[in-house]
């Protein structure tokens, strides 16, 4: 085939990649189904034209176009890894996870269900064996929620919900695909009725194996792109290469699924290049995959549409029942997940809750594209398929994906307004009114000051203001007549703009490099909990989710276990010090919001509803500020360490923005500005690197670290040691109720407790002790002592904590010092202590 026709085909392939976009936005459809349109009609103009006698003239070019090398592995080793890989790069997994319930049933559960559902329907009516019905529930059961995807953030679905069908799409792929292997190989040997329990078992060995295989490769592909921190376009390209090279590891080498090694690539590089790679660097890299991705995309719809005349050869009367039996099965399948399992994850609280108008938005926009044709045509092309079932199964995918693109497709946004979804909530269309008569009232301000500037005439000045007038006063009272507004649904919209505007200051922040790329991802994660939070469950909603921002989760809980129980402190120092950093990242976005409150927020919504605002934030605030005062007695001089980290940075940032204002004036040329950008980025790298947090002591060095033992000698410290008990809590453990009899003493060896006694509240400290007044008193403890951070005790009982204070004159300074600050009189705790007090 000649080269230059091909490269015109592939070029002009991409005109029409390049006016189906305009074009859907204009008719109001999917860009997929304009694609596939194109594809059908480009596809069919080919074939007329080199069958027609009409003219010769084109017979070159419909050859190249019907010759195109379209296989089966082009779709699946070229197009398909480019698309999931940039579907990973570009997800919150954080908050993924927070959903992962839903998104497995919707992407797994699901598509097992379709599969088996369609398969069995077809088994029923036709005459084909169980395994190619089988197979063509697999093929039929991968969605394309692309486009219900891009609706609903058209029209301001709710995020969590988009984010779910996102979730689904990324692995119902691999889950079909999975599937697809498994009945094709009972196809090609032969076998008519297959071991669905062999067949299942072997799934998660797929998995297992894909998974695994993606992992490693991503790991060892951030270690190397990590050496080449100033070569941008050398990370680049060893981030085009690795879902290829996984792919192809997994298929070829391992025998699992490709598919989830590049799932598993493109997750594993997500969460860690934030941390390993520039900010710059990463954004470059993720703008390079969103295009790649749309012209994957865009082409594989095309190219897929060229195959769809050539799938329906032969077709006869009878496939169109047939077609019509995996119509109805497919949507019963959906029908089931949908409105059966769905809500009663709900009633679990196993997955958020899912308005019917949305499930049937996301019911009606399942289409089928690329995928279930790629699998189709690798039937096709199979030479070990009998040809009967590679007929029948080429022309009910292909009809079926049709029936999707076409009916589904163009008739998608008409059902999303019939359901009303595209319409603001009555809150929201009363919000926008009072927003846009602030708006104008600002503009108002701001245009009569241009007009004093440039001393425009007092006639033209005169006109436009009665114009601007008019439409504001329209704007006034549109916005009194919405201004029956409960309080309540004011402070949802005002929790909602702040935590939005908290966002973005993130977003600002780590373009300043203020916010290191690995903190950027956990707080933005914190921030749109805090905007769902405040939709769905307001105010209270908020303040929950404020709270589990700055709450011990279940992965600190499972690091102290492994500390304690096996003495593997990495994964706990790791987290510790991501828990400093977050902490002192958030102080630094709260400090800024006030300003936002009072400029903006009580503009729309009123003092009121700024004022309880503010005392939200503060709140917050303290809750910050109280977390890291724990972690600062957990870990004294650390907190330090990363302040001084974050001023160096600060100082680097000013030092490049003075660098470019010297560039821009002609100051300095473009060497010496080169040279001293290197220089830069060179101490930068050492500023940016986050100090290391070192956990691990044994129990003897705990001791020896004590101030209060300092003056024993060896032999008593060595039976001090082997007295001593250690015991891990995390924080809000209660460690000592009220009112509860004194037998033991407490050592801080790391962490941080709160002491409650009659209203008062102490905080205590690493080298501290708590427990010994009850003891020394005769009489039941008064406080309740609360961890406050993940803690480290040493725990003496009482007989060797008194034979200990006869032997340590610091141990008895320190217990006269504690009875001092609690104003309880020395010679009633420790007699021999009165006349020294």
């Amino acid at each position: 085939m000649d080269i230059v026709l091909v490269t015109t085909v592939i070029a002009s392939l991409f005109l029409v990649i390049g006016a189906s976009e305009p074009l859907a936005a204009r008719l109001g459809l999917p860009q997929s189904v304009i694609l596939a349109a194109l594809g059908i009609l480009i596809g069919v103009g080919a074939a007329f034209f080199l069958r027609t006698d009409l003219t010769d003239a084109l017979n070159p070019v419909a050859e190249a176009i019907l010759g195109l090398p379209i296989r089966s592995n082009v779709f699946l080793y070229v197009f398909l890894p480019t698309l999931l890989f940039q579907a990973t790069l570009g997800m919150n997994l954080r908050r993924m996870i927070d959903d992962w319930v839903p998104i497995l049933v919707l992407a797994v559960v699901a598509v097992v269900v379709a599969t088996l559902g369609v398969g069995y329907a077809l088994s029923w009516v036709s005459a084909l064996p169980l395994a190619a019905c089988l197979l063509v529930g697999a093929i039929v059961s991968t969605t394309d929620p692309s486009a219900v995807v891009s609706i609903f953030r058209s029209i301001s679905a709710p995020r969590r919900l988009a984010r779910i069908i996102e979730g689904e799409s990324l692995l119902n792929d691999a889950a079909a695909i999975a599937l697809f292997g498994l009945f094709m190989g009972f196809v090609m040997l032969g076998v008519p009725d297959p071991d669905l329990g062999a067949a299942l078992g072997r799934f998660p060995l797929l998995i297992v194996g894909g998974a695994l295989t993606g992992w490693l490769a991503a790991r060892l592909a951030v270690r190397v792109m990590a050496q080449f921190a100033r070569h941008e376009r050398a990370q680049i390209s060893i981030s085009v290469a690795l879902p290829y090279l996984a792919y192809i590891g997994a298929e070829q080498a391992v025998g699992a699924s490709g598919v989830i090694a590049v799932v598993a690539a493109g997750l594993t590089l997500n969460l860690t290049g934030p941390g390993r790679l520039p900010p710059q660097a990463w954004a470059n890299l993720r703008e390079v995959w969103d295009l790649l991705a749309y012209w994957a995309s865009a082409l594989i719809f095309i190219l897929a549409a060229l195959l769809i005349p050539r799938l329906l050869e032969g077709v006869r009367p009878g496939d169109f029942a047939l077609i019509l039996v995996v119509i109805v099965a497919a949507i019963a399948a959906r029908l089931v997940i949908l409105f059966g399992l769905l809500p009663m994850l709900t009633l679990l609280r196993l997955s958020p809750p899912v308005e019917r108008p949305y499930r049937v938005a996301i019911l009606w926009g399942g289409l089928r594209g690329a995928v279930t044709l790629a699998l189709a045509l690798a039937v096709t092309e199979s030479l070990r398929v009998p040809v009967e079932v590679k007929r029948v199964v080429g022309i009910l995918a292909t009809g079926f994906t049709l029936y999707t693109l076409l009916v589904q497709g163009t008739t998608l946004r008409w059902v999303i307004r019939r359901l009303g979804l595209d319409k603001l909530s009555p809150i929201d269309e009363a919000l926008s009114r009072q927003v846009v008569a602030v708006a104008l009232q600002t503009v108002r301000e701001d245009v009569a000051r241009t007009t004093e500037n440039y001393e425009l005439p007092r006639e033209v000045v005169r006109s436009e203001a009665k114009r601007f007038g008019e439409r504001l006063d329209q704007a006034v009272h549109a916005a009194e007549e919405s201004a029956d507004i409960l309080d309540r649904d004011r402070i949802t919209l005002g929790l909602i703009a702040l935590a939005g505007h908290e966002r973005d200051t993130i977003l600002a922040r780590v373009r300043e490099r203020t916010i290191s790329s690995r903190m950027a991802e956990q707080v933005l994660s914190d921030a749109d909990r805090l905007i769902e939070a405040a939709r769905t469950g307001g105010r209270l909603g908020y303040q929950r989710a404020a709270r589990r921002s700055v709450a011990y989760g279940q992965g600190f809980r499972a690091t102290v276990l492994l500390h304690s129980r096996f003495g593997l402190s990495g994964p706990l120092a790791r987290l510790t010090a991501d828990r400093f950093e977050r902490l002192l990242a958030q102080r630094l976005i709260l400090r800024d919001l006030d300003g936002f409150i009072d400029a903006r927020i009580r503009r729309i919504h009123g003092r009121r509803v700024a004022e309880l605002l503010q005392e939200l934030l503060s709140r917050r605030v303290e809750a910050v500020e109280t977390a890291l005062d724990g972690l600062r007695l957990q870990y004294p001089g650390y907190a330090e360490e990363l302040e001084r980290r974050f001023i160096r940075r600060t100082a680097l940032r000013l030092e490049e923005r003075e660098y470019a204002a010297m560039r821009e004036d002609g100051l300095i040329g473009a060497e010496v500005h080169t040279t001293l950008m290197a220089d830069l980025a060179a101490r930068r790298a050492v500023a940016e690197a986050r100090p290391k947090l070192d956990i691990t002591l044994r129990r003897d060095e705990l001791v020896r670290q004590f101030a209060l033992f300092s003056d024993l000698d060896e032999a008593t410290l060595e039976r001090l040691c082997r007295a001593f008990r250690t015991r891990y809590v995390n924080a809000g453990d209660v460690l000592l109720q009220k009112d509860s009899p004194a037998k033991r003493v407490f050592f801080i060896a790391s962490g941080a407790v709160e002491l409650e006694v009659a209203g008062q509240e102490w905080r205590l400290g690493r080298g501290e002790m708590f427990g010994q007044m009850a003891i020394l008193l005769k009489r039941s403890r008064r406080a309740e002592v609360r961890a406050i951070a993940p803690s480290t005790l040493l725990v003496l009982d009482e007989a060797r904590f008194r034979r200990l204070l006869t032997r340590s004159a610091a141990l008895r300074e320190a217990v006269r010092a504690s009875a001092d600050k609690r104003g309880i009189d020395p010679g009633e705790v420790l007699p021999d202590l009165a006349p020294a007090a």
